[in-house]
Parts: structure tokens; sequence; C-alpha cells
């Protein structure tokens, strides 16, 4: 008898009807011997709808009532399933994040995993029973409050139940059959990947891949956590997320390919603070302040300061919904630090070329500059890492852009893949 955990996002749970199919796929799991485990994320765009209604009734919510109020939406969803499943005629419990002992840190709306205590949910299995669990929540022991752990929580409350209970498998549901080599609904082309790195994925969640959250494949590669993402609407086989020092899950030995997946991001916006004199300690002073926001920044750059002036311009990368503050605290230590203006740049986007194979193969910067200088696309800035090269470009490029790297480098498909639903998680 295995121990599966099973996630489903939710396009997976949007309605009545896709309850009902995803309640058949867990009981066709559970009558063929096995112990299930399922997380579930708030049907369809409730979670979003939620926030607006926040917004409609306060500008600014108070943190610790937005988590009650969108923690809301996965017990909808766990209830309705667990209700399912029992008129299938299999025994099933729904459990909030509490309940299933995710223990998290005090911080509302990021909070972050310390300990999974999951009592309850082995119970539940002991007697036979399919445990539902809430995704996205947690508890804090510290401030006793309810906690969110981000969007795409539920990817990481999946992961972390896995690695507590020792799954045999953890399966990740979304409205798609799988990785692509990049989104399918922007390259109508693009090809499953069957097989990818657990480091591929992280630099293509880190990078706008929203197939899986970042946190989720990191925690994943930590407590050796194998992930089949795979399609709520088919049996078909998905892709394998998997620890590349472990070795490939068939035993094979293949060649990586060069570049595995493209992966594209627009809620980004560029900081370029103008001015700054270019002396020891500067730099370091600009990104403490920025720090101090807990904004994540990406891509860097600083020029050379002309010898006429000794100052220089320095520009990165943020989340666009960390812009008005990071904006703002720069402003105030304007004076203190000594620059000249700070421009903010919300309209561009950021283009990820990932490759395992990049580290034996020559060239991959050079033809990616190509391409996108053929199609009449200006780089605007530029990072890379051992398997990454990262552009950014103009937001209204984006797609053009997408589609020439990724029949540049062969990535297409000879036949269109298939959406099931329209979100991807």
């Amino acid at each position: 008898m295995a121990l599966i955990v099973q996630k489903f996002g939710g396009s997976s749970v949007a309605d009545a009807d896709s309850i009902k199919r995803v309640a058949k796929r867990i009981v066709d799991t559970r009558r063929s011997g096995n112990d299930v485990v399922v997380v579930v994320s708030a049907m369809g765009d409730s979670t979003d709808e939620l926030l607006d209604l926040a917004g409609d009734c306060t500008p600014v919510p108070a943190p610790r009532e937005l988590d009650m109020l969108l923690t809301a939406g996965e017990r909808i969803s766990m209830a309705l399933l667990a209700m399912t499943i029992k008129g299938m005629g299999v025994d099933a419990y729904s459990f909030t994040g509490s309940q299933a002992g995710m223990i998290t840190t005090a911080e509302h709306g990021a909070a972050k995993i310390v300990d999974v205590t999951p009592g309850r949910v082995r119970e539940a299995l002991d007697k036979g029973a399919v445990a539902i669990v809430a995704g996205f929540q947690g508890f804090s022991r510290d401030s006793r409050d309810i906690t969110t752990l981000g969007r795409g929580g539920s990817d990481t409350t999946a992961v972390a139940l896995a690695a507590a209970l020792d799954a045999d498998q953890c399966e990740i549901y979304s409205d798609v059959d799988g990785v692509f080599t990049t989104d399918p609904r922007m390259v109508h082309k693009a090809k499953k990947i069957d097989y990818i790195t657990s480091e591929e994925m992280l630099e293509l969640a880190a990078s706008g891949s929203k197939i899986l959250h970042i946190r989720a494949v990191e925690y994943a590669r930590r407590h050796g956590v194998e992930l089949h993402v795979r399609s709520s609407f088919t049996s078909d086989v998905g892709t394998i997320v998997y620890n590349p020092e472990k070795g490939h899950p068939k035993g094979e030995t293949v060649e990586d390919p060069i570049i595995t997946g493209i992966a594209a991001e627009l809620n980004e916006a560029k900081v370029t603070v103008g001015g700054v004199p270019d002396v020891p300690g500067k730099a370091a002073q600009i990104f403490e302040i920025v720090a101090g926001t807990n904004a994540n920044i990406d891509m860097i750059v600083q020029n050379v300061s002309p010898a006429d002036t000794n100052r220089t311009d320095i520009s990165f990368t943020i989340p666009v919904a960390d812009g008005r503050k990071v904006i703002d605290v720069l402003n105030k230590n304007q004076a203190e630090v000594g620059y000249e203006a700070v421009n903010y740049d919300d309209q561009i986007a950021k283009i990820a070329v990932v490759g395992a194979g990049m580290r034996t193969s020559a060239g991959v910067s050079a033809q990616l500059f190509r391409a996108l200088y053929d199609a009449g696309i200006n780089i605007e800035m530029i990072s890379t890492s051992e398997i990454r090269i990262s552009v950014v470009t103009r937001a209204d490029l984006l797609d053009d852009a997408v589609r020439v790297l990724h029949t540049a480098f062969g990535l297409d498909a000879d036949h269109d893949a298939t959406v099931y639903a329209g979100t991807g998680r």
C-alpha cells in the first residue's frame, strides 16, 4: 500500500462538476489500495474575489483579518470535496491547515512553515479514510493566529505534508498535462517535459513559470520529495521533477538538453537610482534600505561612472507589488544616500532561458541575443547563472520574444498543447 499526497488547484475544483471529477479520481486512488491525503486550493478565482471584496470594504485591509478572510476559500473547497467523496461511499475527513498541523511563522500573508505535526491526518488514514487538507494556510504558535503562506502556498502545503508523512508520491494536479517548455497559452506548440531536474524547475519557477510554486520546489528538493505534475482532466502521465543527485528516476543516463524551458514574468518593475556617488559603500547603503521593505530583488546592473561626474546609475528589478514601498523608502533616504533621482518603470517583462545543458554548451548567449535582434527586440538588462540566462525587455514585446526564443532553441512541438481550463494551476 502506498501513501499518496494529491494537490488540486483552483481550476480543478472550480465548480460542482469539477469537484465531482476530482472526487472520483481520489476515490479510484483509494480503492486501488492506497492511502490518500488531498490538499486543495480555493475554488476557481474565489481568492481573487475575496481580495477584491476586502478592497471594496477598506483600502488597506488589516493583515490578520485578511488572512482570516482568505482561508475561507480553501475551507469551502475541502468541505465540499469531503462531502462528495463520502457520497461516493468512501470515508473522508476535512482539516484546516491548523488542524492538519501546519505550524508557521507569525507573518501574515507570507508565513513560512516551521514544523508539520499531522497527527489528525495520520489518525484519519489509520481509520481508512481520505484526509482532505486546506492548502495555503497554517497556524502560528507565537501569535496564536491563523496565517497564510502566500499565493501558490497550496503547493508548499502538499510538499510539506508529503515530507512529514514520508509519502511515496506527491502529485500536483493542474489544468495542463505537466510542465511545458513554456506557457502553452502563450506558445501553442509548447512541448510537455517528461522529466526535469529540481534545479531547472527552481530556475523556471523563480523566473515566472506558474506551474509550480518556487517554495514548494525548494522544500521538495531539501526533503527528498519527488513531484509528479499532471492534469486533473486526464489520466496521462505528467512531468516528474527529480533531484539530479539521486539520478534519473528510470535510471537512464542521458545528456541534458541544452535548453529545457523558457519562463516569462510580467509582474516585475525596474527601479533605477540615478546619480549615485561612485564611492565605496553607497550600493550597500541603497540595498540595505531596500532590504528593510522585504522586497525581493532579482536582477542588478550598475553602470560605469564617467570620470567627469564620478556618479553612476544602479538599476534593479523587484515585484510590482513591492514597487510603492520601495520607491517611498528610497525617496525618504535620498538626502542621506546622496543620489540625484529615482525612476520607476513597471512596463517591463523578464524572460529566462533555462537548461542544465548550458554548463557544457557554448554559444547559448549568442544564439539568444541574435534571435531577439533579428526580431527587433531590444534588451535592457541581462543576468545569468550556471543554467539560466535572463533578460529584461518591454512588456508589450513579451509574447513575441518568448515565441521567437522558443523556436530559435528548437522547442516547438509538432502539434498544439492542450489547456483544459485557463489558469495553469
